[in-house]
């Protein structure tokens, strides 16, 4: 027994000595491999760079092109501590693995080829202002699997980038200006023209309100309350801060120029009125009251006396 553990042993220790010059080998050459990696990362942003493409793009294609380089100096690394297993053995493994990876990871992967168009295309940049599914919010990183928001209530979120590749986005900060509105209403008895240029006056000397192009106020309708019209102005530049504190001025300036030039701002108001169905002239259209007051003078019968005197007879002509 022990002669046979003693062998064993032997027998182990020899393959070890075999085989460690082998792994050293094998760990030698990742090593260069990985050393490799990260100087061809530091190559291709420095390439894309020198070809003025943003940081975003250079940063993730150096890291895909470094991952790259990194995974084939381990399949070297792999053939040589493992003479038996060829190349061509780990790529039909890489095959394999590669589907049963793709089906199992495919949302992953389906994220990883979105992150890297949107970092192609670049339909916004790190520092835009965007809103996409309800979500609004400062662009503060792009990854290659999300991209990174911060909303202005200081919340961090993670939109999944194949989310921002398939559906609709609206880049607030694409453009230096920004065209904001409100609507107003004034009322039925003042003057359109005048009401105009009060609000037009006013949107000029609110700060933050760009003279070109021009701000007006448009009339949109006849509503409930009285003539409805919108105030439209731009502003530079189009971030929510600077919208935010435009709006509010604008609003304040227009209130305030309306209520000095003696303008209505008119808000809705309801009269009920209750139709009386018991009176005669209920259906007659000349004669219903449509629940107004009684008029102190004439005021129409009950139905019900209506049709007492219908049925009473009228008297004969001997009679008296």
């Amino acid at each position: 027994m022990f002669a046979e553990a003693t062998g064993r042993l032997s027998e182990l220790g020899a393959a070890t000595l075999e085989v460690l010059p082998r792994l050293i080998i094998a760990l030698i050459v990742f090593g260069l491999g990985y050393m490799l990696s990260r100087g061809v990362r530091a190559g291709v942003r420095r390439a894309l760079a020198l070809r003025q493409a943003s940081a975003d793009v250079a940063g993730v294609l150096g890291r895909i092109a470094g991952g790259i380089c990194a995974f084939l100096g381990f399949l070297v690394a792999a053939s040589v501590a493992f003479p038996s297993v060829s190349a061509a053995d780990l790529f039909n493994l890489l095959g394999i693995g590669g589907v049963a990876i793709g089906f199992a990871f495919r949302d992953v992967l389906q994220n990883l080829l979105a992150g890297i168009l949107i970092l192609l295309t670049r339909p916004f940049r790190i520092g835009d202002q965007i809103q996409q599914g309800g979500v609004e919010g400062t662009v503060e990183d792009i990854w290659v699997r999300a991209t990174v928001l911060r909303t202005y209530d200081n919340r961090r979120i993670l939109i999944p980038n194949a989310a921002l590749f398939t559906s609709q986005i609206e880049v607030i900060t694409a453009y230096e200006r920004r065209r904001l509105s409100f609507p107003l209403t004034i009322g039925n008895g003042d003057d359109i023209g005048e009401a105009r240029r009060v609000i037009v006056t006013a949107l000029r000397g609110a700060e933050g309100v760009l003279p070109t192009p021009p701000p007006e106020a448009l009339v949109t309708g006849i509503g409930e309350a009285g003539v409805d019209m919108v105030a439209r102005f731009w502003i530079d530049p189009p971030a929510r801060r600077e919208a935010v504190d435009a709006l509010d001025r604008a609003v304040e300036a227009v209130k305030v120029a309306m209520s000095e030039a003696g303008l209505d701002l008119p808000y809705p108001t309801t009269q009920i009125l209750f139709h009386d169905q018991t009176e005669e002239s209920d259906g007659d259209r000349a004669r219903q009251r449509e629940g107004w007051p009684k008029p102190r003078a004439a005021a129409p019968r009950s139905r019900f006396a209506a049709m007492r005197a219908e049925r009473s007879p009228a008297p004969s002509q001997g009679e008296g």
